[in-house]
C-alpha cells in the first residue's frame, strides 16, 4: 500500500520533515516515490511552518494512498488557514 507520511530529516533538537509518498515497506526515512511538501514545527519569523502541494496530494488520495493520521491533521490545519 502506498502512504503518504513525514520523514524525518534536519539535525539533532532541530527536526525538519519533508511530506513524502512511499511504499508502506520502505523505512520511514528511507526509499520514497515523491516529495509533495515540507513541515517546519519550529518555524521562527517569516519562515514558513507547512508547504504543500495540494494538487499532487488530492492526485495520491484518489489513487488510493493513505495519509498518516499526523499528515491529515497537518492537511485539515492547512486548510482552516487558507
Amino acid at each position: 500500500m502506498v502512504v503518504i507520511r513525514l520523514a524525518r530529516g534536519g539535525a539533532k533538537k532541530r527536526p525538519f520533515y519533508n511530506l513524502v509518498v512511499a511504499d508502506r515497506r520502505a523505512a520511514a526515512t528511507g526509499r520514497f516515490v515523491e516529495r509533495i511538501g515540507y513541515f517546519n514545527p519550529i518555524a521562527a519569523g517569516g519562515e514558513k511552518r507547512l508547504e504543500i502541494d495540494q494538487a499532487r496530494y488530492d492526485y495520491w488520495l484518489a489513487n488510493g494512498a493513505q495519509p498518516s493520521p499526523r499528515v491529515a491533521d497537518l492537511v485539515a490545519q492547512a486548510a482552516k488557514q487558507g
